[in-house]
């Protein structure tokens, strides 16, 4: 599987710290998920849409209901990466964003993940269309 990343991209820096690895001394596996958690909230950060906006304008959360990671090359304590962040598509159902961790340029790690609107009772919901076309507008301009 081979997952394109298409502008507008937000770029995330990271440092590996110790807490991230495990007792061979590279990332623990599910640690990968939660740098494309960092990497999606500063996407939507800059994209001038926050989790705390959505939850408090709108009564919605947006958990993970699909996940893919595919691993290319270990990430270590200390080293550098880039997260490569991008929104892929957007419906009133769901929204699906995709990632490419880097070091030192070279893919180490590529996913992506797929949100479904739920109230704070856990029941489905849609996203306000005021929200879809934002995010759609993004797409189409190409640029933060």
């Amino acid at each position: 599987m081979r997952l394109d990343l298409h502008p507008p991209i937000q770029e995330t820096p990271y440092r590996i710290i110790y807490g991230d690895t495990d007792c061979g001394g590279v990332v623990y596996y599910a640690h990968y998920l939660r740098l494309f958690e960092i990497g999606r909230t500063e996407y939507l950060r800059t994209a001038g849409v926050t989790y705390r906006k959505i939850e408090e304008d709108q009564g919605l959360i947006l958990p993970v209901v699909e996940v893919y990671c595919r691993y290319r090359a270990p990430a270590r304590y200390d080293d550098q990466i880039l997260i490569k962040t991008a929104l892929e598509k957007v419906s009133p159902a769901s929204i699906r964003f995709h990632y490419q961790l880097e070091k030192e340029g070279r893919p180490i790690c590529f996913g992506y993940t797929i949100h479904a609107p739920v109230d704070r009772n856990g029941h489905l919901k849609r996203l306000p269309q005021g929200l879809v076309e934002h995010f759609q507008q993004l797409l189409e301009r190409g640029h933060f």
